[in-house]
């Protein structure tokens, strides 16, 4: 039996190997703690005795981002969440990132783990959380269920936050390629304001360029789609030797980008936070693309990582 002293904080970890691939999966949070490919690490996670840092390679569910003041209304019911940003007095990230997903089906090039999340009283549904991860020939895979096990619709967003590299490329030099046409507007506490387009303007990435000195915390949406309806963020080497690409299908229509300038120590401004959300931050309060799952109701989302240039 493991002893406590040496678990490492974020559980036990299952490694998935394939075709050149590999990718860390671990107990909490059921999230990302490593991904590579030929040795070459394209995901800046943490070791394995480390306190997950930034909310590296996360599920933020049952919503991403930031609630004002964590309170919301829903149907009749006011609620009210822990505000897990008390800084900037928001409730952040959601419910389900620091606590232990359990193992549900394991092969050698995937893993799938789960969470059922009791009803609280500042979201009073319970949900059945599944997430398969899987690497091959693409790259890594990732795909999210979550079934709403209540007698009632409740509100629901997803979304992801690993951290992306390329070896020996700063986050000045990257090139980065975003398909959002707006971007929303914050206040000093990251929440909305309100949106506005990115044309003519220094947040305008939706052709590939040099992030620079640009300091990023933004949320894009009106989100350029591919035939399949899904979209897709780059970062590239400044002569295009090597590029990693998050994709993610046709549920998430926004991108949150980070350059982790707020991070302290060597991660700061080390790599750039990619996360494809289902909806924008305080979307409880704003109804914005809340997804509402009726009684017994599945949602699926899919999004992955691909290496090349």
């Amino acid at each position: 039996m493991e002893h406590a002293a040496n678990r490492s904080p974020s559980g036990a970890q299952w490694t998935i190997a394939a075709d050149g691939h590999e990718a860390i999966i671990v107990e909490v949070g059921g999230g990302l703690r490593a991904y590579r490919h030929d040795g070459v690490d394209y995901v800046d996670g943490y070791a394995a005795d480390e306190l997950c840092p930034g909310s590296a390679g996360q599920v933020l569910a049952p919503w991403p981002n930031r609630i004002r003041d964590g309170a919301y209304t829903f149907g009749e019911r006011s609620l009210q969440l822990d505000l897990s940003d008390p800084d900037r007095h928001n409730a952040m990230h959601g419910l389900v990132n620091w606590v232990s997903w359990h193992l549900v089906e394991q092969s050698a090039d995937a893993v799938t783990v789960g969470y059922d999340l009791p009803p609280s009283p500042g979201y009073p549904w319970p949900l059945r959380l599944r997430t398969r991860w899987s690497v091959g020939p693409a790259g890594l895979r990732v795909e999210h269920e979550t079934t709403n096990l209540g007698g009632e619709p409740c509100p629901f967003g997803y979304s992801m936050h690993p951290y992306l590299r390329l070896p020996a490329v700063s986050v000045n030099e990257l090139t980065l390629r975003v398909p959002g046409r707006t971007r929303v507007l914050l206040d000093g506490r990251l929440l909305p304001i309100g949106a506005t387009a990115v044309a003519g303007t220094e947040y305008d990435f939706t052709e590939p360029r040099a992030i620079g000195d640009a300091v990023l915390d933004v949320a894009f949406g009106d989100i350029v789609r591919d035939e399949d309806g899904g979209s897709a963020v780059t970062l590239a080497a400044p002569d295009g030797s090597a590029a990693v690409h998050v994709w993610a299908d046709r549920e998430f229509g926004w991108w949150q980008v980070f350059t982790g300038d707020t991070l302290s120590g060597e991660r700061h401004r080390r790599s750039v936070a990619v996360e494809p959300m289902t909806c924008p931050a305080d979307a409880f309060r704003s109804g914005k693309d809340v997804i509402v799952l009726a009684p017994g109701q599945t949602w699926r989302g899919a999004w992955g990582v691909r290496p090349g240039a």
